[in-house]
């Protein structure tokens, strides 16, 4: 099994931006002495207060600065903000930077109105997915230099590092996206920690759309990854109490709530109670917002998920309160799956 990991860049109780970035970089460090295959970065916005990954494309060229070889990406940039030359202008110099390292992770969402205005962003646009569809075939043609001689934009030409282009990745959490990376014979990772019951089908639907792209960096055949949220402890016990932070916040959400995080003793409160350990094994129907275990229930969850949709790499996402329980979160993971 392939591991990977997306960083939110979390801000710390009493913490400044500074202090989260800083976080990230040690981070991925520490994925890349691990053996992950990559480390994406998220974009957030309005949340100041809780998470700091604004811009991924400023923190994957700071990190490529501080990294030798693992991959680094966007998990992801939200197409919907942005033109498809300026994201692609911003991959082909990343790659210039990090040659043949970079993943352009390509995804959409809409945050707090406000938020939406100040992009610039239309919330209201007539099909939304043909539109997320449309940006996406625009941005692999401009890393590609894949226009028609006859296309308006035939003659633009990004400046790339001239080794492998920026690997374009199609993002989302249901089956529409799937079907949107299955169709234009992209890589698709599927986000299980937004919308954990649609994992199986999204994959059905990739897998059963997909047209191979013939293209510089697509696959000749089916190529996923499935993100989930995870947390890893030396015991179950331990584990399932750090995890009661994504739980709390989770809730949270549900609530309207959005853009806090708790403390492992707040999320214990309002949860009424530490949340029960995940069990070793998973009804057949079951898929958890979020996991936990000690290195052997985890490795023994990750292989039963991936073996549901038929992808040999995870994608590591979670939601703690402490920069050093991520850490060792990260690196139990990585022993239980052999990779330490």
């Amino acid at each position: 099994m392939q591991l990977s990991a997306v960083d939110l860049s979390p801000v710390p109780d009493s913490g400044t931006a500074a202090d989260a970035y800083a976080n990230t970089v040690d981070a991925a460090q520490q994925a890349e002495r691990l053996g992950f295959e990559r480390f994406w970065v998220a974009e957030h916005h309005a949340m100041a207060d809780t998470l700091a990954g604004t811009t991924p494309e400023v923190l994957i060229g700071h990190l490529a600065a501080e990294t030798d070889a693992i991959r680094l990406g966007s998990g992801a940039v939200l197409l919907n903000h942005y033109s498809p030359f300026k994201v692609a202008e911003v991959f082909g110099a990343l790659d210039g930077l990090a040659p043949g390292r970079i993943d352009a992770g390509l995804g959409r969402a809409n945050g707090s109105p406000a938020a939406d205005r100040a992009l610039g962003t239309d919330r209201h646009a007539t099909d939304p997915d043909g539109d997320h569809r449309e940006k996406i075939e625009a941005v692999v043609a401009h890393l590609a230099d894949e226009f028609p001689e006859d296309h308006a934009y035939s003659d633009l030409r990004i400046p790339r590092s001239g080794a492998a282009m920026p690997v374009p990745w199609v993002l989302g959490s249901s089956p529409s996206s799937a079907a949107i990376a299955g169709e234009l014979g992209l890589r698709y990772c599927f986000a299980a920690f937004i919308r954990p019951g649609f994992a199986e089908r999204a994959f059905e639907t990739y897998r059963n759309r997909f047209d191979p792209a013939d293209g510089p960096g697509t696959p000749d055949s089916p190529h996923g990854i499935v993100a989930v949220n995870a947390v890893c402890a030396p015991t179950d016990a331990e584990a399932a109490r750090r995890r009661a932070v994504a739980e709390a916040s989770f809730a949270r959400m549900r609530r309207g709530v959005v853009g806090t995080r708790p403390s492992i003793e707040e999320a214990i409160d309002e949860l009424g109670g530490v949340p029960d350990p995940t069990p070793e094994t998973l009804a057949a129907d079951e898929w958890p917002r979020a996991i936990s275990g000690d290195p052997d229930t985890i490795a023994g969850l990750l292989e039963q998920l991936t073996d549901r949709v038929g992808v040999d790499e995870v994608m590591i996402q979670h939601v703690q309160a402490d920069h050093a329980d991520a850490l060792e979160s990260h690196q139990l993971i990585a022993e239980g799956v052999g990779l330490a």
